[in-house]
């Protein structure tokens, strides 16, 4: 009861305060570094900061250019370490996506907590910036107050979008909130249209008919259903839609903060998201989860240090496929964006079955085609739209 009055809490908040997307003017290089890749200084016109199922996103939150075509034709003319560059990023991006929904759902079928483990996912991204910043391998962002307040909905938005996914993953099969989150381009366009008032070509709109109607074959016969899965993964596409509704509305062409990079910013959000993660998390589930900790160990199937291991496995791929997924959409243009993403998806779907031998029906197989079929001819919709303007 209290997890779907919190769940609730959330979902009014995101709606109400208005997709996925970030979009701060900055021209300014940036310093792309990171426990896995060090790369150079690298320009960029704004970035989209979007949450494609995977926990992030999905999501996840992934990360990707708005302007990748020109990063596109820049690096028409570069040798083959450029595309093996490229090549390493996605395999990465893929790896670690992968290993933080294996990692999480592994978490959850043991620790039926998964406010505490969002909580525990959340904050474990602050041991790896925050050394960088002390040690100079990234400049520190500098905010102040107002600032801060401005980020503080956004932050509740992408509270939500992390918290919605990981109840959804425990509630339910991975396979099956990786479907519904195929949904978030509906919310998406929902918002846009209510609060920005955006009107899109109807040849994006009528890519919304294969999405819609795939997550509905889906979820009818989908064997592990449950209402909590279905609810909470929804919670999260709104929260992200609505994280990128409140973000053009209040950051668009402003300059919020010093050094507030995209990567900064995923950063900063992150440190707030786990505060507001705190008492959310005390107020559903207590303290519940230290001694269902100790009893897991007690059973013998886990030592205190293999199931720490697990759970920080789950946040530092959380984390690293975000960082990753930036360096590798930034490589690229829109449409193989669009190919990568919808990919990654199927990839991450097959995985989790292969990986928890999750039973899947020929209606859920079907259905799940449809809709991760609709959602690349969404994204393809959208990119030509865009270039019509």
């Amino acid at each position: 009861m209290k997890t779907s009055c919190i769940l609730a809490f959330i979902s009014a908040a995101a709606t109400a305060t208005t997709t996925c997307a970030f979009t701060p003017s900055t021209n300014s290089a940036k310093l792309f570094s990171g426990a896995i890749n060090n790369v150079g200084n690298k320009r960029m016109e704004s970035f989209v900061l979007k949450n494609d199922g995977s926990t992030l996103d999905q999501s996840s939150t992934a990360l990707s250019l708005t302007g990748g075509a020109a990063v596109a034709e820049e690096s028409s003319g570069n040798n083959i370490f450029e595309t093996l560059q490229i090549g390493t990023y996605f395999a990465l991006w893929y790896l670690f996506n992968i290993g933080y929904n294996i990692y999480n759902k592994q978490a959850l079928n043991v620790l039926d907590y998964p406010w505490t483990v969002a909580t525990i996912q959340m904050a474990t991204g602050i041991a790896y910036f925050v050394p960088m910043w002390i040690l100079g391998l990234r400049k520190a962002p500098k905010l102040s107050l107002s600032e801060i307040k401005t980020l503080i909905p956004i932050a509740l938005c992408h509270t939500g979008v992390h918290v919605g996914a990981v109840v959804a993953l425990g509630a339910g099969a991975v396979s099956f909130a990786h479907i519904v989150k195929a949904s978030e381009p509906v919310v998406t366009c929902l918002l846009n249209f209510l609060f920005l008032g955006e009107v899109l070509p109807t040849s994006v709109y009528a890519t919304l008919l294969p999405i819609i109607g795939g997550v509905a074959i889906a979820s009818m016969k989908e064997l592990s259903f449950t209402f909590l899965a279905l609810g909470a993964a929804m919670l999260s596409n709104v929260s992200s839609s609505a994280r990128g509704v409140l973000s053009k509305k209040t950051m668009s062409g402003k300059k919020i903060g010093e050094n507030l990079d995209a990567q900064n910013l995923y950063a900063v959000l992150t440190a707030m998201s786990t505060v507001l993660l705190i008492p959310m998390m005390l107020a559903v589930e207590g303290t519940k989860f230290f001694p269902a900790f100790k009893n897991v160990v007690s059973a013998g199937d886990f030592t205190t240090k293999s199931l720490s291991l697990l759970l920080a496995l789950g946040g530092a791929t959380y984390y690293a496929y975000n960082e990753v997924a930036f360096l590798a959409l930034g490589k690229v243009n829109p449409v193989t964006h669009a190919v990568g993403n919808t990919i990654k998806r199927v990839v991450i779907i097959v995985a989790s079955v292969v990986a928890f031998k999750t039973p899947m029906s020929t209606g859920s197989i079907i259905g799940s085609s449809i809709a991760i079929a609709g959602t690349l001819l969404y994204s393809l919709a959208m990119n030509a739209s865009k270039k019509k303007k």
